[in-house]
């Protein structure tokens, strides 16, 4: 077992993390940055980024991050790869353990972990990942104007990735496994008030179909009775929900009942002393690479602030 002192530790990657390093390092306050278990986060299974500011020409997810990491490492962070294991924030300094061996006691932690976008688990989704099938209709949408597309799913972010993707696409099918949607009243109104959503009830994916370009459709089956179908779309957005990766701060940290940290309105405090939560590990409702990137920002400067006031408690004193 080894051990180090650590001023600001930076758990994750991605536009948080990333971004959270880039101030933190430009402060002086030399971040070590753990990659976490998928270096560079969600983005790094996205082909085409264009919807970031300053890349008019788009970008392929992987190389974004490339750039955010390497303008992080140009301004001195320390940048390891390693999985944190293990937390003990029942004191000050807090404790975080990297690949179960490495002890780390740090002044301040800036949680970047993420979250991950949940799937079938159908063979067929790998082999079609950013060839058709997509996690983020907001992110992907806009690839598959006027073609047509299918949503699964049944809550409210089901319900509003299809009225989303109805504005770019001539039918959206929203494939619902039950005889009712999860969603609240005002989504599933919106749904159903949509001309060209159809909602499939009581259905699920067997399978999604392609070619070398792609998707190309979708094999359906009625869980009442059976019978089969197919559906002709070259977009396939699965949309029953995110789990974020946030299960080593299970009894350390407030969160909601589906894992999502919690944090003070307009911060990125949580409830332990010198612990911020960024991106999309406290982030239910955007999940946008530029919104993380802005918490990122948060929880470097709410990070500094916070050292900086316990100097001048230990100069007080």
């Amino acid at each position: 077992m080894t051990k180090e002192d650590v001023k600001v530790l930076i758990i994750g990657s991605g536009p948080a993390g990333y971004t959270a390093a880039i101030y933190a390092a430009r402060a002086g306050l030399k971040p070590v940055l753990y990659t976490g278990g998928q270096p560079g986060g969600q983005l790094t299974t996205t082909n085409d980024v264009e919807n970031y500011p300053g890349y008019p020409e788009g970008i392929n997810g992987p190389q974004m991050m490339v750039d955010f990491q390497q303008q992080a490492e140009r301004f001195g962070t320390d940048l390891r790869y390693g999985l944190a294991t293990k937390v003990d924030f029942s004191g000050y300094p807090l404790k975080v353990w990297v690949d179960d061996n490495h002890e780390i006691t740090a002044e301040s932690v800036i949680i970047s972990t993420g979250a991950s976008a949940k799937y079938l688990g159908l063979p067929s989704e790998e082999t079609y990942a950013n060839k058709g099938v997509s996690a983020c209709a907001v992110c992907d949408g806009f690839f598959y104007k006027g073609q047509q597309v299918a949503v699964v799913g049944a809550g409210d972010t089901a319900a509003e990735e299809a009225t989303y993707l109805a504005n770019l696409c001539p039918k959206v099918y929203m494939i619902v496994r039950r005889d009712e949607m999860r969603a609240s009243k005002i989504m599933q109104q919106r749904v159903l008030n949509t001309p060209n959503i159809e909602v499939l009830w009581n259905t699920e994916t067997e399978e999604i179909t392609g070619d070398a370009t792609g998707v190309t459709g979708a094999r359906l089956v009625n869980n009442k009775t059976g019978e089969k179908t197919e559906i002709d779309v070259k977009g396939f957005f699965v949309a029953i929900g995110h789990k974020p990766n946030t299960d080593i701060f299970k009894g350390w940290l407030d969160m909601d009942e589906t894992g999502y940290l919690e944090v003070k309105p307009g911060t990125s405090h949580t409830n332990v002393e010198g612990v911020f939560a960024t991106g999309d590990a406290a982030d239910r409702v955007y999940r946008q690479a530029v919104t993380a990137a802005g918490t990122g920002c948060m929880g470097a400067l709410d990070a500094e602030r916070f050292l900086a006031a316990k100097e001048m408690e230990v100069v007080a004193e």
